[in-house]
């Protein structure tokens, strides 16, 4: 089973990921926003993949993502997923970017390549 960390200020897209992913075998872990989400990481916590959406308040996933790359933890791949298009995204920072709104077949073609 692996270790996925999902970050978004939207309970919505929050439930269902937690959700669709527990029903694929992952454990999960959620955080609402860039800074609980680094805080986790930087707390020892170790996660096979990162799902982030981009926009968010007080830390975006560009942020996220940025820490995560500079950290002992930079091979950990890491999933945008936006609804804003990709002109916010860096995309040298990501493994992979999903533009919302997205199925649950697309998200397991898309954990499953990188768990």
């Amino acid at each position: 089973m692996d270790h996925i960390l999902v970050i978004d200020d939207e309970d919505m897209v929050l439930n269902f990921l937690r959700s669709a992913l527990a029903y694929l075998g992952h454990s999960v872990t959620v955080a609402h926003d860039g800074e609980e989400a680094i805080e986790l990481i930087n707390n020892g916590y170790n996660f096979d993949l990162v799902i982030t959406d981009i926009m968010m308040p007080r830390m975006n996933g560009n942020a996220v993502a940025k820490h995560i790359r500079s950290s002992d933890k930079s091979e950990t791949p890491i999933v945008a997923i936006t609804g804003s298009g990709e002109d916010d995204i860096d995309r040298e920072l990501f493994n992979f970017v999903l533009l919302k709104p997205f199925n649950l077949e697309a998200l397991a073609d898309v954990v499953r390549s990188f768990t």
